[in-house]
């Protein structure tokens, strides 16, 4: 999503303040870890500074802590906040003025930008992801923070509409799957509409131009009285569609299919980001293994699918971030050879060392069989040493050849 937040943030003008909220993973011992990553992530990819509002949790941040967050909250201009717990977060958030904050500061011009779990917070009702899908809660739904519900949009958000990790078992949806997620949306109230968005996509709603669009690399999804439209990324249309005020206002050719044949084509046909993701897992792999024909080739096989991608007209964001990655590995390559010892002697140098100054004890003791031992193991593996008035000297044999 860089290009979408480059976007966001210069439609604001000026240079506003972007700031990361951790609430969500509050709780997880990597919260840390998580708000480093945005930061650096905003760094090297989208290329403006973030800095870092920490909540971690009522229970957990001192009320001075609390209050330096929320003073980071309200001076912000953009305010990101991404994975954890959806639960989790609107239990902490409500106990406290965050939801009032995050209102304010959209209603003075700002932007929110909710992704992945703080996806599921925004409506009216949050899904308990971990509590159903890891735990085998019964399914329920939590109330959410209803950011939305304040400027007049009736919705429950379901990032990861699409999602395929699951492999052999159904993941779509929130990793809830079609059978369960069918009995979850059974139990919402008639007038609440779901918004479901695909991986790797955004929907962006305007209020001063009273129109959302569809961006990124998939599409929405909108149910409403069990009857569903699907507007693939591109699409713009009138906020009184996601109001429930008009079924299909202002759509720009919206593609209308059952959810059953969507999953069906998904299954069936491998998309351009499937096949990055895959590249780079065998990227990874590679790197794990010290295996440089299968981290080479991976790099390679990127850069044909790039340039293959440019050919067949893909979308230029999803290219963008597809040289992100290629970039990202470049980078990765560099590091691991940068620390890498330049050859086999100083691939040794630390051991051998070692052994010369025990060989130098033992023989200070007048231990000479010890110490002749050491010599004699080290001539077996191809090095040479040399006693001189300054000390011992070693060297491979080879190096002589």
């Amino acid at each position: 999503m860089v290009e979408v937040h480059k976007a966001l943030l210069a439609g604001l003008g000026g240079r506003p303040r972007a700031v990361f909220l951790d609430t969500p993973a509050g709780f997880q011992l990597n919260v840390d870890q998580i708000s480093r990553k945005a930061v650096e992530y905003f760094d090297t990819r989208v290329q403006y500074p973030l800095s870092i509002a920490s909540f971690k949790g009522s229970a957990i941040c001192t009320p001075y802590e609390a209050e330096q967050a929320f003073r980071t909250l309200r001076e912000a201009d953009y305010v990101l906040i991404g994975p954890g717990s959806p639960t989790y977060a609107v239990r902490q958030w409500l106990q406290t003025s965050i939801p009032d904050i995050l209102t304010r500061r959209v209603e003075e011009g700002g932007c929110l930008v909710a992704a992945s779990a703080a996806a599921l917070t925004v409506g009216r009702f949050t899904m308990p992801v971990y509590e159903i899908y890891k735990v085998g809660t019964e399914l329920n739904w939590a109330e959410g923070m209803n950011i939305l519900g304040r400027f007049g949009f009736n919705l429950v958000v379901i990032p990861h509409w699409n999602n395929a990790e699951g492999g052999n078992h159904d993941t779509r949806f929130c990793y809830m799957g079609e059978p369960r997620f069918r009995k979850l949306e059974a139990l919402l109230p008639d007038d609440a509409a779901i918004l479901g968005l695909d991986e790797h996509t955004a929907c962006i709603i305007d209020l001063d131009q009273d129109e959302a669009v569809i961006r990124g690399i998939g599409a929405m999804t909108l149910r409403y009285h069990g009857s569903e439209t699907i507007i693939e990324k591109g699409g713009r249309f009138s906020l009184d569609v996601l109001r429930g005020k008009a079924a299909r206002a202002g759509m720009q050719q919206p593609a209308q299919k059952s959810m059953p044949a969507a999953a069906a084509a998904d299954a069936q046909q491998e998309t351009f980001w499937d096949t990055i993701h895959a590249l780079e897992e065998a990227f990874n792999n590679g790197i794990e293994k010290h295996d440089l024909k299968e981290t080479a080739s991976a790099v390679l096989e990127l850069d044909k699918l790039i340039w293959k991608a440019q050919e067949d007209g893909e979308s230029p964001e999803f290219i963008s971030q597809a040289r992100d990655i290629f970039r990202d590995m470049i980078v990765l390559l560099t590091t691991k050879l940068d620390a890498a010892p330049e050859n086999s002697a100083a691939c040794l140098a630390p051991l051998v060392e070692e052994l010369l100054a025990l060989r130098q004890r033992f023989r200070a003791g007048k231990q000479w069989q010890e110490a002749d031992a050491i010599r004699d193991t080290l001539q077996q593996a191809d090095i040479l040493i040399e006693d001189t008035e300054g000390g011992s000297r070693w060297r491979l044999n080879s190096e002589l050849r």
